[in-house]
C-alpha cells in the first residue's frame, strides 16, 4: 500500500509510526511526499509502479485543494485510493472515512470562531475533536476499477454513492 502525504504538515516521526502501524498488520506501506501540485502524479506513477495496490490520500489542506489531480490520477492507474472526508468519495474518489469537513466547519470551527470573537484568548478556547465519523463507498468507482465489494461491507457503510 501507498500513502500520499504533504511533506510540510506530516512528521516523520508520524508517518513512521503509521507505517509501523501498517506493518503490525501485515501490510507494507510506502510513503510519498509531495509539496507542489506538479509532485503529485510524479508520486502515484511511481506507487503504482512499485506494485502499491491502494492509497491512502492523508489529510492535508494541500492534498484536499488538489484532489481532483489525485482523483483523476487514480482512476488512470486503476488505484483504489481511501480518503479522511466523506465529500471525495462522493466526489469519485473510492472509498473514505471520516468526519465531513462541512460539519466541521459548522459545528467545531463556529463554535471555536464565536469564542474568539467574543474574546476569548487563542490558549482558551478548547481544542475540539470531531465526534462523528463516516464510511462513504462509490460503488461507481469500485466498479471502474473492477473491484468487487462484498455485501457485508456495503452494510456498514454510512452511504454508498452508486
Amino acid at each position: 500500500m501507498a500513502a500520499l502525504a504533504e511533506a510540510n504538515t506530516n512528521s516523520t516521526q508520524r508517518l513512521q509510526m503509521l507505517q509501523g502501524a501498517a506493518r503490525t498488520r501485515g501490510v507494507e506501506l510506502s510513503v510519498y511526499q509531495v509539496g507542489i501540485p506538479g509532485e503529485i502524479e510524479g508520486a502515484m506513477n511511481t506507487a503504482k509502479s512499485s506494485n502499491a495496490e491502494a492509497l491512502n490520500v492523508m489529510a492535508s489542506p494541500f492534498l484536499y485543494r488538489n484532489r481532483q489531480i489525485i482523483l483523476e490520477n487514480a482512476a488512470k492507474l486503476r488505484l483504489p485510493a481511501v480518503y479522511e472526508f466523506p465529500e471525495i468519495a462522493e466526489e469519485g474518489g473510492f472509498i473514505a472515512y471520516g468526519s465531513r469537513l462541512t460539519e466541521l466547519y459548522r459545528s467545531v470551527v463556529a463554535r471555536q470562531l464565536v469564542a474568539l470573537l467574543r474574546g476569548a484568548k487563542v490558549a482558551d478556547v478548547p481544542i475540539e475533536q470531531a465526534t462523528r465519523f463516516e464510511l462513504v463507498l462509490n460503488l461507481k468507482t469500485a466498479k471502474a476499477l473492477g473491484l468487487i465489494v462484498p455485501e457485508s461491507f456495503l452494510v456498514r457503510a454510512d452511504k454508498v454513492v452508486e
